[in-house]
């Protein structure tokens, strides 16, 4: 809706132009006038509503009440009705807060920013000042918003879900623990990404994958293609154990970086091209050939461990090479997954550690959220990929 000019140009009329967005200009006296319109305009209509129904009430002057917005500080007239039954849409009986004003600590929260310095930046920006303890009430209203969000129902099939970890430090009982906290992301049959859940827990045994697995199938999975894990004892056994026709495959990516902990840093480079003759093999043969190359050229012989590790996980890396090179791409390059980490690591790096499970919860689930917004479309393989998906998942595919 286009605002007439003539209307603007009597708002501006005598203002500095500099002041029109500062603290207590123009912009904070248009917010302060429309709410106490709109206000108004619900006592209007309260009070017309109690007239049909029981008659007698009416308005009964104004009170003044000081709220928070994103941008200021702003003290409103507020209508009051004789019988005390007047309770505002816009702003309610003992809100304080504008929700923008919510909205905006939330959004700086889930950038990383610790309490201290969201408090700075509302205050240097904006001149106002809150409590720590406000912030963590606004943020802590996110909790159910966890709950909600983790029990939510999820698509019947997923072609490729990733299973990856990072490490978070939580206080528990006294002691500042190391744990882990697992992140699924599906990717649905159009290409499109979804976070699926995130679990925290201190020891990732068989019982715990075995509870995340019944938890995805209880919120309406009914089928994963292609599970991508990190090698991780137990988890393909979960796996199986829930989604019996679900291909585990290891994650190259991690299965690299794992072969990397054997090799100083100056010859890590050539040893990672030595490792690409495995995995961009034509197929299973040729790469199994490939491995007994690598263990007994110059770099297996003196890294024994590297090979080793390979061929423990061969049979969680044999599926890969059914898959045409775009697909595989799609599968080794985890792209995704790494950069939701990435986030999740700066956000948590500036907190040092947690006080709660219910903390990192809240704050990783938001910085997820928010990197969620960003994805736009699906890779351009994925045509290629989806056609491959479904040859697989055919009942003749699987022999049936």
């Amino acid at each position: 809706m286009a605002i007439d000019k003539e209307l603007l140009d009597q708002l501006l009329a005598g203002r500095d132009p500099k002041d029109l967005f500062s603290k207590d200009g123009l912009l904070d006296d248009l917010k302060k006038a429309l709410s106490e319109r709109i206000l108004d305009a619900e006592l209007d209509e309260h009070l017309e509503k109690e007239a049909l129904e029981s008659g007698g009430n009416r308005r009964n002057g104004t009170s003044k009440k000081t709220v928070l917005t994103g941008t200021s500080r702003l003290t409103i007239s507020v209508p009051r009705d004789r019988a005390g039954s007047f309770d505002p849409k816009l702003i309610a009986k003992y809100q304080r807060r504008f929700p923008d004003f919510d909205e905006k600590i939330i959004s700086m929260y889930a950038r990383g920013l610790s309490v201290r310095e969201i408090r700075a930046h509302l205050e240097e920006i904006y001149g106002i000042e809150v409590s720590p303890d406000l912030i963590s009430a606004v943020t802590d209203a996110v909790l159910e918003e966890v709950a909600e969000w983790q029990n939510r129902p999820l698509d019947a099939v997923y072609p490729l879900v990733f299973f990856d970890a990072i490490r978070v430090k939580i206080r528990d009982e006294g002691f500042v623990r190391n744990k882990a906290v697992y992140i699924a992301l599906g990717i649905l049959p159009d290409g499109n990404k979804e976070i699926l859940g995130i679990w925290i827990e201190q020891t990732e045994g068989a019982k715990f994958w075995l509870r995340v697995m019944n938890e995805l199938k209880n919120r309406g999975i009914g089928d994963i293609l292609i599970a991508v894990v990190d090698g991780l004892k137990g988890f393909p056994e979960a796996i199986t154990a829930v989604f019996p026709q679900t291909v585990v495959q290891t994650c190259i990516v991690h299965l690299i970086r794992h072969s990397l902990d054997f090799v100083p840093w100056k010859d890590r480079k050539p040893a990672v091209a030595a490792l690409r003759a495995i995995y961009r093999a034509r197929d299973a043969e040729a790469g199994l050939k490939a491995l007994e190359d690598f263990d007994a050229g110059p770099w297996g012989q003196r890294y024994p461990a590297i090979a080793q590790s390979w061929r423990r996980n061969w049979s969680q890396i044999v599926p890969f090479f059914a898959f045409p090179e775009s697909v595989r791409r799609i599968i080794y390059t985890t792209n995704a997954i790494e950069a939701l980490n990435a986030k999740v690591r700066r956000a948590v790096r500036t907190r040092g550690h947690f006080p709660t499970d219910d903390a990192a919860m809240k704050l990783i689930y938001l910085v997820l959220n928010h990197a969620s917004a960003d994805w736009k479309r699906a890779p351009r393989e994925w045509s290629e990929a989806r056609a491959q998906f479904a040859l697989a998942s055919s009942p003749s595919a699987n022999g049936s």
